[in-house]
């Protein structure tokens, strides 16, 4: 199948994004994705549970949409947008995976060794699914809103928690990827 675009470059992506910014604050809604994930929570019935839940989701409908456009944007960009699957990554990061037996890192956005679906049924692959989502959810309703809602609209609207939160994610993600990886792997 022949792919249709190159990746728009950052001077063409960053104003888009803003634009959705400057759009979304018009309308009085800010950017955000872990907020969906309550949303879907609500509507399963977890407000019978925790008081957390029990909302109108019904008036946050606009960020399911959102979600949803944005899901779907994705796959439609894998699957037919994209020219190849192959990573453009530095030859010392390379080097790094092949050291944590991550070899197919180079060749794929998602590498086989982690996200394969054989491996799913290993111990060290569920324990490791779960306790980071367990770690994300804690992380993200104590910090109050994900990276892309700290990052880019909290970033944006120049909030100090914001900072503070993104600042204690790239310390994390720094901690993870030069200390907890090699451990793990």
């Amino acid at each position: 199948m022949e792919y249709i675009l190159d990746p728009w470059p950052w001077f063409i992506a960053g104003p888009l994004i803003a634009l959705v910014l400057f759009i979304m604050l018009y309308f009085g809604k800010s950017f955000g994705f872990s907020s969906n994930l309550r949303h879907l929570c609500t509507i399963g019935g977890a407000g019978k549970v925790s008081d957390f839940f029990d909302y109108d989701w019904r008036t946050k409908k606009w960020s399911l949409l959102f979600l949803l456009g944005t899901v779907g944007g994705a796959f439609i960009a894998s699957k037919y947008l994209m020219k190849n699957h192959i990573v453009d990554i530095n030859p010392k990061t390379a080097l790094a995976l092949e050291e944590l037996n991550i070899k197919s890192g180079i060749d794929s956005y998602v590498p086989a060794e982690i996200f394969d679906t054989a491996h799913i049924g290993s111990a060290k692959v569920l324990a490791i699914l779960i306790i980071g989502g367990i770690l994300i959810g804690f992380g993200t309703r104590w910090a109050g809103g994900c990276t892309s809602g700290h990052a880019i609209t909290g970033l944006s609207n120049l909030q100090i928690p914001s900072l503070i939160a993104t600042i204690g994610f790239f310390i994390g993600g720094l901690i993870m990827t030069h200390f907890l990886l090699p451990i793990i792997f």
